[in-house]
C-alpha cells in the first residue's frame, strides 16, 4: 500500500513586488503554520519516508520545516523543478516516478495543481487547498506507477485554520 501526503506551501510574502514569483519567501504566518502543521502529523504518528518538493523558495522552506519536525535532514529533500507551475498530470508523473522503496511520500507544491490533483486522485470535495493545507491519500498498490486518477482514498485533510481536532 502507498500513501501520499500532498501539501500546499505555507503562506508567502508579497511585500517585494520586484521579487520573482519563484523567489517569494514565507511570511510570518507561513513561518508559524508550517511547523505547526508538521507537528500535527507527528502527534498522529503520520511521518513520510521521503519528501519531494518544488524548488520555489516558499515550497522548499515549507518542506524544510516538515523535514526538521520529522527528524530528517534537509539534504534528503528531493527537489523537482517540474513541480513548480506544474499541471496535475505533471505532478502525477512525478509521483509515478518515485522509488518503490518508499511507501509514504510527501509532495510539496502549489495551487491550483495540488488541489486539482487531490480531487482527481481521490474524489475529495476540496475546492481550494489553503496555504499549508495537506491531504493524505492512500492507494491499494505496491508500485507508484499504478497510482492514477480515481484510485486513492482520502485518509486525512487538515489546514492551519482547522482546529486540528478529529
Amino acid at each position: 500500500m502507498k500513501q501520499l501526503l500532498l501539501v500546499r506551501h505555507a503562506k508567502s510574502d508579497w511585500a517585494d513586488i520586484n521579487l520573482a514569483d519563484f523567489d517569494r519567501p514565507l511570511n510570518n504566518r507561513g513561518h508559524n503554520a508550517a511547523p505547526e502543521m508538521a507537528e500535527r502529523l507527528l502527534k498522529k504518528h503520520i511521518i513520510p519516508q521521503h519528501i519531494v518538493s518544488s524548488p520555489a523558495l516558499r515550497a522548499y522552506t515549507t518542506s524544510k520545516y516538515f523535514a526538521k519536525t520529522f527528524g530528517m535532514d534537509k539534504s534528503e529533500i528531493e527537489l523537482r523543478p517540474d513541480i513548480y507551475e506544474a499541471s496535475p498530470d505533471t505532478l502525477l508523473r512525478v509521483i509515478n516516478q518515485q522509488e518503490n522503496k518508499f511507501d509514504f511520500i510527501a509532495l510539496f507544491g502549489h495551487n491550483p495543481s495540488i488541489t486539482t490533483l487531490a480531487v482527481g486522485l481521490c474524489g475529495c470535495h476540496i475546492f481550494n487547498m489553503p496555504t499549508c493545507g495537506m491531504i493524505l491519500i492512500e492507494f491499494p498498490f505496491d508500485d507508484w506507477k499504478l497510482v492514477s486518477y480515481g484510485t486513492g482514498e482520502q485518509k486525512l485533510y487538515d489546514y492551519p485554520k482547522n482546529s486540528g481536532e478529529d
